[in-house]
């Protein structure tokens, strides 16, 4: 995701207004907005995809009456904002009725895939991981296919994630309560250039 700018451009409700005017007309825009910061997500390639729909199958399999959802979410924390992460997973039903912008309270994880581009260092690695702790979303996974890896936080304290376990791709890991699955991530392996 690209960051227009490093200071505050706008407040949490300018933003919201911003998605409205701008619609669903522009082609590859994904806004989001951050720490106080504007950032535009790239569509994703067909390989980022495709680890979306793996993570989807196997949160199926494991727990059918989860779903990866394709949902933006308010965050909330100290300085709020609004994230786009690549999955949310949730009950199956958790935003039914919910516009583009979702509470958290029914999301037990959110994942983020990295995009070969030079700001995914600072957002999905730094920025996303503390905004989603201070929201209290439990898990936040983020398969890493610059390192080949996948990073597990979870434990939220409101402020960061109290524990972080880094895999390699090929080994299996679990996910923490509440979502109590385990992922094989060998296939990982086939998605990363």
């Amino acid at each position: 995701m690209t960051a227009i700018s490093e200071r505050p451009q706008m407040l949490p409700e300018q933003f919201e207004e911003f998605v409205r005017r701008l619609g669903r007309t522009v082609e590859g825009i994904r806004p989001e907005f951050i720490n106080g910061k504007l950032g535009v997500k790239p569509v994703p390639d067909g390989d980022h995809g495709r680890i979306i729909q793996w993570l989807n199958r196997i949160s199926i399999q494991a727990r059918p009456e989860l779903y990866v959802h394709d949902q933006g979410l308010k965050l909330q924390g100290y300085q709020g904002g609004f994230a786009r992460p690549d999955g949310t997973l949730a009950d199956a039903d958790a935003f039914v009725g919910h516009g583009e912008w979702a509470t958290t309270e029914q999301v037990l994880m959110v994942a983020e895939v990295t995009l070969f581009e030079s700001d995914t260092d600072r957002r999905d690695r730094v920025e996303k991981p503390r905004a989603y702790a201070e929201t209290g979303i439990p898990v936040y996974l983020l398969i890493d296919r610059d390192s080949a890896e996948v990073i597990v936080h979870s434990q939220p304290d409101g402020v960061r994630y109290e524990t972080v376990q880094t895999l390699p791709f090929g080994r299996s890991v679990r996910l923490s309560d509440p979502v109590g699955i385990t992922l094989d991530t060998e296939p990982l392996k086939n998605w990363v250039r």
